[in-house]
């Protein structure tokens, strides 16, 4: 009998721990999981193939440091997708900006008060741009799609138009190129940025009312205006939010670049934002999307890119390996929205 006993309390135990880590399990968002083991992947195939230049504190942080931009960009298309828009213009914003920035410390003087003037600009000019975008979206009625990808055409000629000959702006401002050269106990300014808006984005849409408010719109507008949303409101909110993240992305390269750069660096910056925000579950339907997702898509990509320049794969493939990583990437949100059904 006390045999019988010890074996049936082991078998209890044995239930209840199963019990514990399979509810643990269930709870775990499954693209979540599929990205964290993509991410493994991609970093042992990388790594094995260059160990010795992979696996090193400078490659992490150049890695953490060439996201940055990605990052920021990617954190701004979230909040608009969330809700149910796009914003194609968010990388020429981004080059709008530093052109601006590089421009308006050409005569300022050589010192804080000079850097803080660029950065003033900067975010001034990527504050205007959002709200252009959200305005047009909301008062026109005009699909956002059409809207951010008339003004990306228009915002890339302000950025050619500010530097007057289209060329980048050398930036001798120590002071603000100390932001994207200097770091606190080793770790880059530009990648402590990008941590603090992570959190940022995170307690925003978890612990705000308009955070909360913007899934709801992007998962019915309708029930949504019934609740007493603010629809147009929010939009603008949310547009204006996109173009002044892409002004701090923008400050955060021309500080690195020591440059205002009108194109370069902009370039394909909203489609690998736009990947990095659909492979981290962000529905393109609206009403989606979370911060942890995000994130992992902006490692898979940063580790992507990084691992292509190490492997000397040629930029024009590299290139349809971005483009492939989009398709792959809402490929696989059609067939899981197909699944739930």
């Amino acid at each position: 009998m006390k045999e019988t006993s010890v074996e049936t309390n082991s078998a209890k135990v044995t239930l209840n721990t199963a019990s514990k880590y399979g509810g643990w399990l269930a709870a775990i968002d499954p693209q979540i999981f599929g990205l964290v083991i993509a991410l493994v992947v991609l970093v042992t195939v990388i790594g094995m193939r260059e160990p010795g230049a992979f696996f090193t504190t400078v490659n992490m942080l150049s890695i953490g440091e060439s996201i940055t931009l990605v990052g920021l960009t990617a954190l701004a298309q979230m909040v608009v997708m969330i809700m149910g828009g796009l914003d194609i213009s968010i990388g020429t914003i981004v080059g709008m900006c530093s052109a601006a920035a590089g421009v308006a410390m050409l005569s300022a003087p050589n010192n804080a008060l000079g850097a803080f003037a660029g950065i003033l600009v900067a975010l001034a000019v990527g504050l205007l741009a959002g709200s252009i975008n959200g305005l047009i979206v909301t008062r026109g009625k005009i699909d956002p799609i059409i809207v951010t990808l008339g003004t990306l055409s228009a915002y890339r000629g302000v950025a050619l138009l500010i530097t007057g000959d289209g060329y980048a702006v050398n930036v001798r401002n120590n002071a603000f190129n100390a932001i994207g050269n200097t770091g606190i106990m080793g770790i880059p300014i530009s990648i402590i940025v990008l941590i603090l808006s992570i959190f940022a984005f995170h307690f925003f849409l978890e612990n705000t009312i308009l955070g909360r408010n913007i899934f709801a719109i992007g998962a019915n507008p309708i029930t949504a205006r019934l609740a007493g949303i603010h629809i147009d409101l929010t939009k603008l909110a949310m547009y204006t939010l996109a173009g002044l993240v892409a002004a701090l992305a923008a400050v955060m390269y021309t500080a690195r670049t020591q440059s205002g750069q009108p194109i370069s660096g902009s370039d394909e910056l909203a489609l690998q934002a736009i990947t990095a925000a659909i492979l981290g579950g962000v529905s393109m339907k609206g009403g989606k999307g979370s911060v942890v997702g995000v994130v992992l898509g902006i490692l898979i990509i940063g580790t992507l890119n990084n691992g292509m320049i190490l492997l000397n794969i040629p930029t024009f493939y590299q290139r349809v390996a971005r483009g492939l990583l989009l398709i792959i990437a809402v490929l696989i949100q059609n067939w899981r929205l197909k699944a739930r059904k």
